[in-house]
């Protein structure tokens, strides 16, 4: 077959996407990804050349009434006239959206076009973009079961997240840690504050650099682009042992080391924590659409796999009590790894895989 996937704009919508083409690659199948223009899609795509890939305009959908849906319009026009021109091309056989605005335009043109159309929703509530997409797909594929409540209307089927085949088996572990130029079997705290970093994560971080001194941590800290000489200025100012970088490529060696994380709960990286059973503090993006982050996190924490700090919490003082509570007892630690494990996806590119291989009228 041929298949199209669009997704691209965050990591949460991209790398699970990337995650799903591995698998219709292994089998045999064809595929052409759609990105977006943003720097995170060529970052993250630049040593991917097994796939082809196509860059579509990055779009929000404003308010329906104001002066901004007039440029939004043209933009998705943009967007759709070259998706049109590229199925006369590869002539696709199914298209699969994995969310956000990118996906939209292809989706559309492939309901025009008669192909079946597919859409995966990672968060446990929908956003805008997906519940226009929902209404012209066959199927609605869910990384939550509590999301099928927004699509009464809609075929739903429960797949979990997809998460890449390089980021599904540990690695040896003193070569992660000598990948970071960290201390093999000292108690490391990993932070990422998603594809693009978090400027109130890294602040409060920084801001409780001494007392996570005390415990006895290093860290390894992926603080995005914007903060990154300020991050790694504010460790050398307390002499804190911490790997700081804008972004890491093979994140399978963070995972394989961490003891426990402070994040935010984009889907993707909630998807992932759980696949490798890494407790974490979670603090929900306050200005993710439909508020969806926080219901994620939600998830996690009534399941005991993850405590809850909000922004407007998240100071330093707090975030270093949240760390060292989940540290200081190693029972504690250890049920959270094992309700992680609990709500880990199991084959989730497989699922997504072959629903769209499989799927019939």
């Amino acid at each position: 077959m041929r298949i199209v996937i669009a997704g691209g704009g965050t990591g949460g919508h991209l790398f699970p996407a990337l995650a799903v083409a591995e698998v219709l690659r292994e089998r045999g199948h064809e595929l052409l990804i759609f990105i977006s223009e943003k720097e995170i899609d060529a970052l993250a795509t630049r040593d991917r050349g097994e796939f082809r890939f196509e860059k579509l305009p990055g779009i929000g959908m404003p308010k329906l009434f104001s002066p901004a849906i007039f440029g939004f319009l043209k933009r998705f026009n943009e967007g759709l006239a070259p998706c049109r021109r590229i199925y006369r091309e590869f002539k696709p056989d199914a298209v699969l959206g994995m969310g956000g605005f990118t996906s939209t335009a292809p989706i559309l043109a492939g309901k025009l076009a008669k192909i079946p159309t597919f859409v995966h929703e990672s968060n446990a509530i929908p956003g805008k973009a997906n519940r226009l997409n929902a209404k012209m797909v066959d199927i609605v594929l869910l990384g939550f079961a509590e999301c099928a409540q927004f699509f009464p209307k809609s075929r739903c089927e429960v797949t979990g997240t997809p998460i890449r085949k390089t980021l599904m088996n540990r690695v040896d572990r003193e070569k992660a840690f000598a990948a970071f130029g960290l201390q093999p079997g000292k108690k490391t705290l990993l932070v990422m504050g998603g594809s693009q970093g978090a400027h109130g994560i890294n602040e409060a971080v920084i801001n409780a650099l001494p007392d996570l001194k005390k415990a006895g941590l290093q860290i390894i800290h992926l603080c995005g682009r914007q903060d990154e000489q300020e991050v790694i200025a504010g460790y050398q100012r307390e002499n804190f042992p911490a790997y700081v970088a804008a972004f890491h490529h093979h994140m399978e060696e963070a995972y394989s080391i961490a003891d426990c994380a402070i994040t935010r709960s984009g889907a993707a990286s909630l998807a992932e924590l759980a696949h490798f059973a890494i407790p974490s503090v979670l603090i929900p993006y306050p200005h993710a659409a439909e508020n969806h982050q926080a219901l994620n996190a939600e998830i996690f924490d009534r399941a005991g796999a993850g405590v809850v700090l909000t922004e407007s919490e998240t100071t330093g003082e707090n975030l270093a009590r949240k760390v060292c509570w989940m540290l200081e007892d190693p029972s504690r630690l250890r049920q959270m790894s094992e309700s992680l494990l609990k709500l880990a996806p199991q084959d989730a590119a497989s699922r997504v895989a072959g629903v769209i291989v499989n799927y019939k009228k």
